[in-house]
């Protein structure tokens, strides 16, 4: 699990404790919002099914994060509008479970921003009246839209053990259904510890290829490729020198330009946080809006390592 400042080995042990310093004393490093490009919004926990290794523990019974409203949201989006943001990402669970996703997704688009889903393309999205609102929304916007199709394997065997039988099926069904209506698709699978990334891109191409599917696998827009997370995994704190070691600038990290939408069940309004990775660790909420949110992020958390740093990922790819 990974809990309220805890849940793994690696946050009992002595690293990750101190937001300033690493457990060997060294300085933390800490990164800068340069400017806010994206605004995530969690749109609740809740999701269909219940992967094996989701970073955020969603299934059909978690709601620790409760469906945020229009409401809610629309202070939000006029605040990332001032600041000059580009992209509005919707995340869950499964954002289409959610009553008013697509009135989200379509304040946003009225508001200029372009809007990336990312969903699991299954049932939830292609209830008919989700399909007759997206429709509406394409024709009305464009490539403005984009939904990220989670493939987590291109092998029926990999993919559904990490969602469920029959899971393969349905979300390349729901793919077909976008790329056949002419929505702006891209996919997110990921790599797991046998496989090299380029393997993997490889296994995509020829799912592609055999399912007609007019996508790119070698396109890191196309098909972005999550290196596997695991909480528990002992990983290397990030110090203020690893910058130079790595060859790394702090800029290209997420939450140099990205920050996320929660609302907590029984809490009134949402808050902000640094990243769509924690949303449960409080030590990462900056704040009831976006200009409190605008603090420096201090690196203390595994998944800072493992997949922004040493990972090389970035949600918004």
């Amino acid at each position: 699990m990974i809990g309220e400042n805890a849940g793994s080995p690696v946050r009992a042990s002595k690293k990750f404790q101190d937001p300033d310093t690493t457990a060997d004393g060294s300085e933390r490093a800490c990164v800068a919002l340069t400017r806010l490009e994206t605004l995530w919004i969690n749109t609740g926990t809740l999701c269909n099914v219940e992967c094996a290794h989701c970073y955020i523990e969603s299934s059909p019974a978690n709601d620790r994060l409760a469906y945020v409203t229009a409401v809610d949201v629309a202070p939000f989006l006029d605040e990332a509008l001032e600041l000059g943001a580009e992209t509005i990402g919707l995340t869950g669970g499964e954002p289409f479970l959610n009553p008013d996703a697509t009135e989200i997704i379509g304040a946003s688009l009225r508001r200029g921003f372009d809007v990336l889903i990312l969903t699991n393309a299954m049932r939830p999205m292609m209830r008919p009246h989700i399909q007759k609102k997206l429709l509406a929304l394409k024709d009305t916007y464009g490539n403005r839209l984009t939904l990220r199709v989670s493939i987590d394997h291109y092998t029926r065997k990999g993919h559904d053990e990490e969602r469920g039988s029959g899971a393969f099926e349905a979300g390349l069904a729901g793919l077909r259904w976008l790329i056949d209506n002419g929505f702006d698709v891209a996919i997110a699978g990921r790599t797991f510890s046998t496989e090299a990334e380029t393997d993997v891109r490889a296994g995509f191409a020829k799912l592609f290829k055999t399912h007609s599917i007019a996508l790119d696998a070698g396109d890191p827009a196309q098909l972005i490729i999550f290196p596997e997370m695991d909480a528990a995994r002992d990983v290397p704190e990030i110090t203020a020198a690893c910058w130079g070691i790595l060859g790394k600038e702090p800029s290209e990290v997420m939450c140099a330009s990205s920050r996320m939408l929660v609302k907590r069940k029984g809490a009134p309004a949402p808050v902000v946080l640094s990243c769509t990775l924690l949303p449960y660790d409080r030590e990462f909420e900056m704040g009831a809006s976006l200009k409190e949110a605008s603090a420096a992020v201090k690196l203390n958390h595994p998944f800072c390592a493992q997949f922004c740093v040493l990972g090389g990922a970035s949600c918004s790819s």
